[in-house]
């Protein structure tokens, strides 16, 4: 697979949380370019290069590469976020990529299993959206442009 140091992945089952993290990018003047994925399982096709090789050909194509970064949501259907992250990180293709667990639970045992499974990073939406834009400003900045990674990731 190739590295593509541009993408992100934000995998995320609510169509308003995607919608406001899109607008939050756009207002930070952050226009990387963004696959979403609306539950885990989708998530891990993206990674994996799994799905319907007859669907959409540019996601097929987009497949193929890694994200640089991925938010992921905990509380999804299908497959949570846990269990992504654990498929993530015992995988040797993606193990090493970033991922930030984005959600709405400021629940403390949420917190550590995300720690305890590899995560980057917990941060929890803030309500507001001035705020919510500042949070994702400063991941995009340190995630995209400060942060260094290895070759091959």
């Amino acid at each position: 697979m190739e590295t593509d140091d541009k993408t992100i992945l934000l995998v995320d089952d609510s169509e308003d949380d995607v919608a406001l993290t899109q607008r939050a990018l756009k207002k930070n003047n952050i226009g990387n370019r963004m696959f979403v994925a609306r539950d885990g399982r989708e998530a891990l096709d993206y990674l994996f290069g799994r799905g319907d090789d007859e669907g959409d050909k540019d996601n097929n194509n987009k497949r193929r590469r890694m994200p640089s970064v991925i938010f992921l949501d905990i509380n999804m259907p299908k497959m949570n976020g846990f269990e992504v992250l654990k498929r993530i990180r015992a995988d040797e293709r993606t193990r090493l990529l970033p991922v930030l667990i984005l959600t709405t639970s400021d629940e403390e045992k949420d917190l550590r299993e995300g720690y305890r499974l590899g995560a980057n990073s917990y941060i929890c939406k803030p309500l507001d959206f001035s705020q919510f834009c500042e949070a994702v400003k400063l991941m995009g900045v340190y995630w995209l442009m400060l942060n260094e990674f290895p070759s091959g990731i």
